[in-house]
């Protein structure tokens, strides 16, 4: 298993500020089947550690994909992978989040786990689905 850092500008201390969002954004896994589709139903079931919403529903995945890969026993073997972002760099529950979401990519049956986080494009509520609005506002913040 291994968590990665993509090189690339890093965001500052991101605030819940709007912001231009990519038009692929968010994504939310629809269409997704097989492997890929396992996955994204175990990253729904990850909450943020400081509010009721999933990771999906805030926008932190940007890329699901399993791919084959070569084993250290020269056989072939089933690497997930996922491409996601924080709310913000500095972010303390970071262990926390990657480790579990190393975990959701693991239980959907592949053979290992990757977890790339990325910090472009920068995250901002705009990429938060309706879903995560409905349950930000359940909460009690103003989305």
């Amino acid at each position: 298993m291994s968590t990665e850092e993509s090189t690339g500008t890093a965001c500052g201390y991101t605030d819940y500020v709007e912001g231009d969002v990519p038009e692929e954004f968010p994504k939310t896994g629809e269409g997704a089947t097989g492997t890929e589709a396992k996955i994204w139903e175990a990253l729904y079931e990850i909450e943020d550690p400081e509010m009721p919403v999933s990771i999906v529903d805030l926008g932190l995945i940007y890329d699901v994909r399993v791919v084959e890969v070569e084993g250290d026993d020269g056989e072939p073997e089933t690497l997930g992978i996922v491409e996601m972002t924080l709310t913000y760099t500095g972010c303390p529950a970071r262990n926390y989040i990657t480790n579990d979401v190393q975990c959701a990519i693991l239980s959907a049956g592949v053979d290992d786990a990757s977890v790339r986080l990325r910090f472009t494009p920068e995250w901002t509520v705009n990429m938060v689905t309706e879903n995560g609005r409905k349950a930000l506002r359940e909460f009690g913040l103003s989305v």
